[in-house]
């Protein structure tokens, strides 16, 4: 005869990754001959589901190296730019206990720096991965049955035995 139990467990219910570029602009006090480098520090991110959505708000600090005055001197902006993104997420089920978690796939890069004159235009890409996840109850069937015993069976060897001699050491009486 079977029964049925229910087990309550956390379970992914809904997951998903966008790509999402964003494209800034600083303007420098001296006009920029060369970009030199890029780089995206320090990025720091969190979700919130708001209905059937997601705001992720987060940050990370940019550093644009260029040459100005004819490639004889060198500068760097330092900034920190802000974002707030919003996916939307199916869920059909009514969930207990519901929380988001946002995992970058692909950290903030720079994919394109320009000169526009006193201003540097750059994009930025990066790769959000979302999963809603919450408790959910599952049912299996159980079975009150008992699994048979196996039966162990001792491999004694009855030749080996009949030849042993416990008496092999005798005591030497003449000391």
């Amino acid at each position: 005869m079977a029964s049925y139990r229910e087990i309550v467990t956390k379970t992914v219910l809904g997951k998903g990754k966008k790509t999402f570029t964003t494209n800034n602009r600083k303007t420098v006090e001296n006009t920029p001959s060369t970009i030199l480098g890029c780089w995206v520090i320090n990025h720091k991110f969190s979700g919130q589901k708001v209905g059937e959505k997601v705001n992720i708000t987060g940050s990370y600090d940019i550093n644009i190296w260029y040459s100005y005055d004819n490639d004889t001197k060198t500068d760097v902006i330092k900034q920190t730019d802000t974002y707030n993104e919003t996916v939307t997420i199916k869920n059909n089920r009514d969930v207990l206990n519901e929380e988001i978690i946002v995992r970058s796939l692909k950290q903030p890069s720079c994919t394109k720096v320009e000169i526009e004159g006193n201003d540097i235009a750059y994009t930025i890409e990066k790769e959000l991965g979302i999963e809603l996840v919450g408790d959910e109850k599952v049912k299996i069937e159980t079975s009150e049955e008992e699994d048979p015993w196996d039966e162990i069976i001792d491999d004694v060897d009855e030749k080996i035995d009949s030849l042993v001699d416990e008496n092999y050491i005798e005591e030497d009486k003449s000391v």
